[in-house]
């Protein structure tokens, strides 16, 4: 959530964040118009409660008993004016915070202006694409052959988008959340956490999934409570309304989830294969941070995210996100995308994010710069670290050899009993 000062402020400065990121400016008018309404309701409020409150203290001195009544009399009907302006009151404080809740971040000034992700700018790359002898096949046509990725029984299961994962597979798939897992705690100083997979509505308020991607969610609809769509979310959220302690920054935490999502905004793009399917398993990096320390922050996360990529010695690199790209919550974002070569293309298996203090307003997270000083908003960050089904993808159709087999990555070997060659299931 913006700072509705900032927006009173320099509304101009707001809008033309919201047109560099192909948003409606307009968004800012609606949020200023109810911010007017509830001032001036609120201001009329302070001004009755004032007048009874003067008109109180007055009554009692009064000796004429029928100007006294009729004072009285007057103040019930203060009391009741006021009663009716606070619903008011309540009324244009809950629309002008629907605006702001569909208001997204503003980008950070380092981020590239642009319309679209033609935009987006490669800021490095590690690795080139290995030379193969022979064609390489998609992991759609080597999973089945190999009898470790089953389509048909997803769907007789699901439906479309799901699939089964079949021994060596669902090995493989168990082996890279173990060992990022590994990593993230024993290399990186992430503390790790095992969180629900289900969270309440104002948790996903709270991190920026909702209003905006509602339609994407999957929800149990008696309760109320949402499958998450990342372990972003429960964990923007751990310490929701809490003051933290400057001492004790930054928070870094990493969790594996399932993550759910329907997809509707991606209806008809990548339907073969796993590269975008309903459920999917992610190991995510969090940090929360204070403000001068999440720029360096988020560097420091895209290199832990890098480490995992150099370690599988698979070529991957670096994409800065543009303006027009830019996810809602985000104020500067970095992509890590692998080389995928049945496929022909750049999968990206991380997103690492600053989201500055935007989450951290939206979940009223603070900290105290010192013991007797005013809690500000802390900084808050996300990072894949890493997404699963591409980074199976990436592994199965680079280290794909002639024969159909698929040598396993060396630091994956010991997570999956030694095997050195996928052949088949077992």
């Amino acid at each position: 959530m913006l700072d509705i000062n900032l927006i009173r402020r320099e509304p101009d400065t707001v809008r033309q964040a919201l047109i560099a990121r192909r948003d409606d400016p307009a968004l800012v008018d609606r949020v200023l118009e109810a911010d007017a309404r509830w001032r001036d309701l609120l201001t009329q409020v302070e001004e009755l409660r004032a007048e009874r409150n003067r008109t109180s203290k007055e009554i009692p001195r009064i000796k004429d008993p029928a100007q006294r009544e009729t004072l009285i009399a007057r103040m019930r009907a203060v009391g009741d004016q006021i009663a009716e302006l606070e619903a008011q009151v309540r009324a244009a404080e809950a629309e002008r915070d629907d605006w702001l809740l569909r208001l997204p971040n503003i980008p950070h000034p380092s981020v590239p202006i642009g319309p679209d992700e033609s935009a987006n700018v490669v800021v490095r790359q590690w690795g080139t694409p290995r030379p193969v002898e022979f064609d390489p096949l998609p992991h759609w046509d080597l999973g089945p052959e190999l009898g470790i990725l089953d389509f048909e029984r997803g769907i007789k299961l699901a439906g479309s988008r799901f699939y089964v994962l079949w021994g060596a597979g669902a090995l493989l798939q168990r082996a890279l959340i173990a060992w990022m897992l590994h990593v993230h705690t024993r290399q990186h100083g992430y503390t790790e956490a095992y969180l629900p997979f289900v969270v309440k509505r104002e948790c996903l308020e709270g991190a920026g999934q909702l209003p905006k991607f509602e339609d994407n969610l999957y929800r149990d609809v008696e309760d109320d409570l949402w499958l998450v769509p990342t372990a972003e979310v429960p964990l923007t959220n751990l310490h929701r309304d809490e003051i933290l302690s400057a001492d004790d920054l930054p928070l870094k935490y990493v969790a594996y989830t399932p993550c759910f999502r329907r997809e509707k905004m991606s209806a008809g793009r990548d339907v073969r294969g796993i590269k975008r399917g309903h459920q999917f398993d992610k190991v995510e990096m969090y940090q929360f941070t204070t403000p001068e320390s999440s720029d360096d922050a988020l560097e420091e996360m895209l290199e832990h995210a890098l480490d995992l990529c150099r370690l599988l010695e698979i070529p991957h690199r670096v994409v800065q996100i543009c303006t027009g790209d830019l996810g809602f919550t985000a104020a500067k974002t970095y992509d890590i995308e692998m080389w995928a070569p049945g496929c022909g293309e750049w999968l990206e298996v991380s997103s690492v994010s600053n989201c500055g203090d935007f989450q951290a307003r939206r979940t009223n997270i603070r900290y105290r710069p010192a013991p007797d000083a005013r809690p500000r908003f802390v900084h808050t960050l996300n990072g894949s670290g890493l997404a699963l089904p591409r980074v199976v993808i990436a592994i199965l159709e680079n280290y794909q050899q002639a024969d159909g087999s698929v040598v396993v990555p060396e630091v994956l070997r010991p997570w999956m009993e030694g095997m050195e060659r996928v052949t088949g299931p077992i």
